[in-house]
């Protein structure tokens, strides 16, 4: 199990870095490869920037959950968060604004799937308990 969580994080943490990465640094080359032309309007690139240092930090710390132990059960929570957050965000773009290209719906696909892998992994890591009573709630 273990190991098999390793390469899961080691996984989802590349992607994010890469995606966020390139968002972050590069984000004209990132939208232009989906038709997206952002131009070269200031405050556009302010708000398209953050997301993908937000998605690359988020790498960086799943990543370190892939080695370390006591970082696991914190960094497949976050592979969770995040990767359940973008798919199901799209899914309600998808019913507001209609279907985007292929490449949303794919990467929507991906990201849904990542997250219930994740979560999969999360109910069987020792000492969580995956029930929830009225009382917490």
């Amino acid at each position: 199990m273990n190991r098999l969580t390793s390469v899961f994080l080691v996984f989802a943490a590349l992607l994010l870095l890469a995606i966020g990465g390139t968002i972050l640094l590069v984000p004209h080359t990132f939208y232009a490869s989906d038709g997206i032309v952002l131009g070269n309007d200031p405050s556009l690139l302010s708000e398209i920037r953050p997301p993908g240092g937000l998605l690359a930090s988020s790498g960086l710390l799943i990543l370190l959950g892939a080695f370390r132990a006591r970082l696991r059960s914190l960094s497949i929570t976050l592979t969770v968060l995040v990767y359940g957050d973008f798919g199901l965000s799209r899914l309600v773009g998808f019913a507001l604004d209609g279907m985007p290209s292929s490449n949303f719906v794919m990467a929507t696909g991906v990201e849904l799937i990542v997250a219930a892998i994740g979560l999969v992994m999360l109910c069987r890591q020792p000492g969580v308990d995956a029930t929830v009573s009225a009382n917490q709630l």
